[in-house]
């Protein structure tokens, strides 16, 4: 026979105050229920925790011991419970994300801005990281949300599209393209362009669209130079060293360094960004809420 929550209080209640009574009036609970959870948890225990010779209910020395563990089990359980539904209720608790740079930093601010005004108790933890990185950390637990590009294998994880990034052509101010009201990839293709660096999915991308474009010899770009980071190609754009292609998410970075960006076309090239979590196993409270922002903020959102 197991021990109880229920059969703890009581024992503790009648403990303190002596009475069936009052310790039936102090917990809500009939007398009768009172003596039936003490005999229960004492068969239990195998043996009497209160002497019944007298009117009172005195301790035992068994009791007497116990008793004080019992309050200590209680005080452990109510601030366990305590604490579990703070985190249910969004009042305490932590949230790992992990984020491709270009969505940490042109849409995330927005959506940890609304959620900490909602939640503002909930820590968030924050990885900015490659793609590659992002789903690997949502795939081993590191992060529970990932915010990226669409993955090519979703492996065990599931992905709900936020919208679809159309790329764009990153072009320094004065550049004659920048009249243009749409860009080609073969206009890329007879400029010095500044690529991703190799492995990358921008880079996968970007070397598929030139090569849909024409002949080889009349679209292969020319390269100048690889970077790792998208606001590092910004950066060598504004300095005049050549021209690039880039998610239309990094559109507001772009021009904060004085850039123009055009949408590219023949092909176009688009790729869904969303909400990367674990396949299996539910979301905890915060993961969720976080989620429903994301989801406030775009409408058009859907699961695939």
């Amino acid at each position: 026979m197991s021990t109880t929550i229920k059969q703890l209080r009581a024992f503790v209640a009648v403990a303190k105050t002596h009475s069936l009574a009052e310790a039936s009036a102090q917990l809500h609970v009939s007398q009768p229920a009172i003596s039936i959870a003490i005999r229960s948890l004492e068969d239990s225990l195998g043996g009497a925790l209160f002497s019944r010779d007298g009117r009172q209910l005195a301790l035992t020395p068994e009791g007497a011991t116990f008793v004080e563990r019992a309050q200590q089990l209680l005080n452990n359980w109510d601030n366990t419970l305590d604490a579990a539904q703070q985190r249910f209720r969004l009042q305490q608790g932590q949230l790992s994300i992990a984020a491709i740079p270009a969505f940490a930093l042109n849409q995330l601010p927005g959506l940890l801005e609304e959620f900490h005004q909602r939640y503002p108790d909930i820590n968030i933890v924050l990885e900015d990281i490659v793609m590659e990185r992002v789903v690997s950390a949502v795939q081993e637990g590191r992060a529970e949300l990932g915010f990226s590009f669409r993955p090519e294998d979703l492996g065990n994880l599931t992905f709900t599209t936020l919208g679809d990034d159309r790329f764009v052509a990153v072009l320094p101010q004065g550049h004659p393209l920048q009249d243009k009201k749409l860009v080609h990839w073969r206009d890329l293709a007879q400029e010095p362009f500044i690529a991703m660096n190799r492995g990358s999915a921008v880079r996968r991308w970007a070397d598929s669209a030139f090569s849909q474009c024409g002949k080889p010899d009349d679209t292969s770009p020319r390269l100048l130079c690889e970077a790792y980071q998208l606001s590092t190609i910004g950066r060598l754009v504004q300095s005049g060293l050549g021209v690039s292609a880039a998610p239309s998410l990094c559109v507001e970075q772009m021009q904060a360094y004085g850039l123009i960006c055009k949408p590219l076309a023949d092909p176009i090239v688009s790729q869904p960004v969303g909400i990367l979590a674990r396949e299996f196993g539910a979301l905890s409270a915060p993961a969720q809420a976080f989620v429903s922002v994301a989801l406030d903020h775009n409408p058009g959102a859907r699961a695939n």
